[in-house]
């Protein structure tokens, strides 16, 4: 059996396309029924995100499963394939195992170790399995996927480091400030920067936020959402001295925090330390506000370097996370390749014994007068010479599922000895035992 996957990502289609192949989670059972009904697909698992489209399935044809399930896709979509097809990749065997331990492991991601695809993997696994699409196989594959991911999280530092402006922010801020648990923050503007900046900075033990807007009810939103305290625009600096951090992202034209103005505000607080942050464009902030003693500006081209930094830091962890990767490959690809041998070997001494039985009972017939302790030897003598015989051949299987080209030796002993294989789920116990 072999594991396919056909799809498409941020790194082969527009966004546009993209739109056009996703599928709904709420309509997902219809689709995956209809994916595992195709000839010779086996087994199924859509995935469905922003960045990426994929499905990942069994089968024993692989360029027949790979070409139904790129038809499927188009036909599901009402695309055709000539259109589809130049943006869809495919892989197959231990590239395919490969390919979904990356992904899983966000090594495929737009940010590299990003924590949402894996969760988003077990969200399309979870219906696979409610509507019995996924098997033995896919089952296996997919939580040795997540295994693999949890390692890479475990043993790397791949999604150690801030890779959005507003984490870096919150990362800045802790670098400088130490603990933030005794700190105030002050929001000026409420659009999704601030949303993400209030939600960093709570998480990492900020006392407190205060939020404002030109928009006070905006302002009062955000601020509810976050249990903060809503502060009108007009009364920004009657307010700002009680505040440790100051993030400013707002659409104003003009700088609206001047040298001078913090400098008031850095005197009724007594010196004590501000850390200005302004990820405006254009700038909130007047650049002179650095200059002014205990006040610390940092601009948005400050925290993209902190942000590339902490990216290439990234690929660097990527490069251990793809050793990590290498090594579980052979331990689960040993598992998949096994999964043929152990019904072969069960076929093959079953007509082996098969034939010494038919053997010995047409001998028994003509003997009659033989007692039982020598049938018992001559059934003894049966089994010792059929063991004997396939005990090569046993080991040969073996030492071929453990390393490669057993596919070759499978259909050949099938051939040769017109052997037929058992149910899937009663070899797999077996091997388990």
């Amino acid at each position: 059996m072999n594991i396919i996957v056909v799809g498409l990502s941020h790194k082969t289609a527009t966004v546009e396309l993209r739109e056009k192949v996703a599928f709904s989670p709420n309509l997902i059972e219809k689709p995956l029924r209809d994916l595992v009904a195709l000839d010779d697909i086996v087994e199924g698992v859509i995935v469905s995100t922003c960045n990426r489209v994929e499905i990942y399935a069994t089968t024993r044809d692989i360029a027949g499963g790979i070409a139904r399930i790129k038809r499927f896709l188009a036909d599901h979509h009402r695309i055709s394939l000539e259109t589809l097809e130049p943006h869809l990749y495919s892989h197959h065997s231990e590239a395919a195992i490969r390919h979904v331990f990356r992904v899983a492991s966000s090594l495929d991601s737009m940010v590299v170790g990003e924590p949402q695809i894996l969760g988003q993997i077990k969200t399309s696994y979870g219906y696979a399995a409610e509507y019995k699409s996924s098997g033995i196989i896919l089952n296996r594959f997919l939580h040795k996927a997540f295994s693999v991911a949890k390692r890479v999280r475990t043993e790397t530092r791949i999604a150690s480091s801030a890779v959005s402006v507003a984490f870096a922010a919150v990362e800045l801020a802790k670098k400088i400030l130490g603990d933030l648990s005794d700190k105030t923050v002050m929001l000026i503007g409420a659009g999704e920067m601030c949303e993400l900046a209030a939600k960093h900075f709570l998480n990492s033990g900020a006392r407190g936020v205060m939020v404002t807007n030109r928009t006070f009810e905006r302002a009062e939103r955000l601020a509810a959402d976050f249990g903060g305290e809503a502060v009108p625009f007009d009364e920004l600096f009657q307010h700002l001295h009680r505040a440790d951090i100051v993030l400013s992202s707002t659409g104003a034209p003009h700088c609206i925090i001047g040298p001078k103005d913090v400098e008031e505000v850095v005197k009724r607080r007594r010196f004590k330390p501000m850390f200005f942050i302004d990820i405006a464009v254009p700038r909130d902030i007047d650049t002179k506000v650095d200059d002014v003693e205990n006040a610390y500006l940092f601009t948005v081209d400050d925290l993209q370097e902190i942000v590339q930094a902490n990216l290439a830091q990234r690929n660097r962890e990527a490069e251990k996370a793809e050793e990590i990767i290498d090594q579980e490959i052979g331990q689960f690809y040993k598992w998949l390749s096994s999964l043929e041998v152990t019904p072969t070997i069960v076929a093959l001494r079953s007509r082996f014994d098969e034939i010494r039985r038919a053997e010995l009972e047409k001998t028994m017939a003509g003997w009659k007068d033989l007692p039982p302790e020598a049938e018992k030897r001559l059934e003894a003598l049966t089994m010792a010479i059929t063991n004997k015989l396939l005990h090569a051949p046993t080991a040969a299987l073996k030492r071929a599922g453990q390393g490669g080209r057993i596919d070759l030796y499978v259909d050949a002993l099938r051939q040769l000895f017109d052997l037929q294989t058992g149910h899937q789920e009663d070899d797999e116990l077996e091997l388990e035992e």
